[in-house]
């Protein structure tokens, strides 16, 4: 599975892990990797707007089974905003681009055990090189002189989602300081394809950032309990 056959969403599951380690250092993976199937499936016209909900195009299917398996989520559940859905079980699809990863030989699974005693898995990277050159190609596209014009919806896509997330691989805290005009623009770029996925795009970054200062908040919460 070359670079550019990636989805998006598994392109921002890869860049949620550190190259130098190996290990995931992306703190609102699930969310971000069910934002970007969200936005994916719109750009490919497989999701419409219904009210403000996503609805599956009548037997669509993009061969991608996370992509597909969230599809039929979507259009065997009751209906929901986009906000809601970027927060509803997003793991189902992390877990489903994790595993595609595994089968391509981007990432393993290694045995471990919880305090010693419970069996485990944790993900580490196989192909750091590769990853960091997806990280490099997407700071580029931040900090580059390139027009947002001319960049590919998708790019603009990954990082508009990236900022949303606080990603910090690719838009670090000073970026998303002094490059908001920037951000702007690629979000505008990656929802230009036509009104209802500019509206998608908007709606699914507003909810990802909600999502994202919510989970910051909860884990605040907890560790002040403790």
């Amino acid at each position: 599975m070359p670079n550019g056959s990636l989805s998006l969403a598994a392109s921002l599951y890869l860049l949620s892990y550190d190259p130098e380690t190996g290990r995931p250092a992306g703190a609102h993976t699930a969310l971000l990797v069910r934002a970007a199937a969200l936005t994916e499936l719109v750009q490919r016209g497989m999701l419409t707007d219904a009210d403000g909900s996503p609805c599956p195009v009548a037997d669509a299917a993009t061969g991608d089974q996370a992509l597909d398996r969230l599809l039929e989520l979507i259009g065997e559940s009751r209906p929901r905003s986009w906000q809601i859905w970027v927060g509803h079980q997003p793991r189902l699809t992390e877990h489903a681009v994790r595993d595609q990863m595994v089968a391509a030989g981007y990432v393993r699974a290694k045995g471990k055990r919880m305090l010693g005693l419970f069996p485990a898995k944790e993900y580490m990277l196989e192909r750091p090189d590769q990853v960091a050159g997806m990280r490099d190609d997407a700071v580029r596209v931040l900090r580059g002189e390139q027009p947002a014009a001319e960049v590919s919806e998708r790019d603009a896509a990954l990082v508009t989602l990236a900022a949303a997330g606080e990603l910090r691989s690719v838009v670090t805290a000073t970026d998303a300081k002094v490059r908001k005009r920037r951000i702007l623009e690629l979000g505008e770029r990656c929802g230009g394809m036509g009104p209802v996925l500019e509206k998608v795009i908007a709606q699914v970054r507003t909810a990802l950032a909600a999502a994202v200062v919510t989970a910051v908040l909860a884990s605040t919460t907890a560790v002040t309990a403790t």
